[in-house]
Parts: C-alpha cells; structure tokens; sequence
C-alpha cells in the first residue's frame, strides 16, 4: 500500500532548486510534520477542471493523512469525479520551517472499526469539540451531522526546507 509508515520512500534531493549546502531531508522529519500539524490544506479539481483549495484539519494514521467532509461539500463532489488530491502543511513562513505537499488518491474509509479508531485520533488531537460518533460507514455529531472519512496515502511527497540552506526533498513510494 502506498504511503505504509514502515515503508521507506526513494528520497532525492533536487539540485536545482535547493543550496549548495543541502541534504535530503529524511521521511520521519516529514511524517512528524504531518503528524503534528493543526491544518492541511486540500487541492482537489472541480468536474469542470477548476482547482479548488480549502483548510481542514485532519490525522495521521497508519502512513496515511486522513480528512473528512460533508457528503454534499464541494471537495466531496469533487473527490466523486476525481480521487487525485494535494494536501499540504507548514509553516507560512520564508526562512525558516518545512513544507510538506503529498500527492495521492483520496479513498473512503467506511469500516466501522477503523473509523472508530479514527474518530478517536481526531479527538485526541483536537479536543472535545471535535468528538465523533460513527454509523453506517461514516462520522457523525450530536447535531445530526454526517462527514466521509477519507484517506491518502503519499504516492509522491515533496519536503520544501526554507532557510540556509533551502532544499527540496521529493519522497516517492512504491
């Protein structure tokens, strides 16, 4: 499965775009970046082909970022037609901090066990608030609410170090 925690990704640093003085960065500094991030952002591509970009927050679980949405939102209507997404995370910043983009295909989550575990991840990490229940293959609130759990794994994931010496990292899996 692309994107397994255990699983070391061919890492390269591109030349062209990173200082004199730059290495690779290694796949756990990345995987502890998108582990603690408060927000991702999502790319996913309109059915007309317009890109639409929106802020989530989300987990990482089991060498996979994971979100979830609305089944009528936007992004949910764009992931029907095209699965292929791009989540990023870091810093705003310009010299200092790592950026995080991972390229890969948005797959719905719909066992109850792993959404559980899921719902429980989000609540950890983002406190009561954001306390899920799961039936019928989803999360749900206290509100009624219904939210699609989905799960990317990197295909391709790209590291963007900032400051001396900038370098860019592209991890691929297999």
């Amino acid at each position: 499965m692309p994107g397994s925690y255990d699983e070391a990704p061919e890492t390269a640093l591109h030349p062209h775009y990173s200082g004199e003085d730059a290495t690779a960065r290694g796949w756990p500094e990345a995987v502890g970046l998108l582990t603690d991030a408060e927000l991702y952002w999502l790319s996913t591509v309109r059915p007309d082909g317009r890109p639409h970009v929106t802020p989530l927050i989300g987990v990482w679980s089991n060498g996979a970022l994971h979100f979830c949405t609305g089944p009528s939102e936007r992004k949910a209507r764009n992931l029907a037609a095209n699965p292929e997404v791009v989540l990023t995370t870091g810093a705003n910043t310009l010299h200092v901090g790592l950026d995080v983009v991972v390229e890969g295909r948005a797959v719905r989550v719909t066992d109850e066990e792993r959404l559980s575990a899921l719902a429980a991840a989000w609540e950890e990490k983002y406190g009561g608030d954001w306390h899920f229940g799961v039936e019928d293959g989803a999360f749900t609130n206290g509100a009624g609410g219904r939210a699609e759990v989905f799960r990317v794994a990197p295909r391709t994931a790209f590291g963007f170090a900032k400051g001396e010496p900038y370098g860019q990292t592209r991890w691929r899996f297999a």
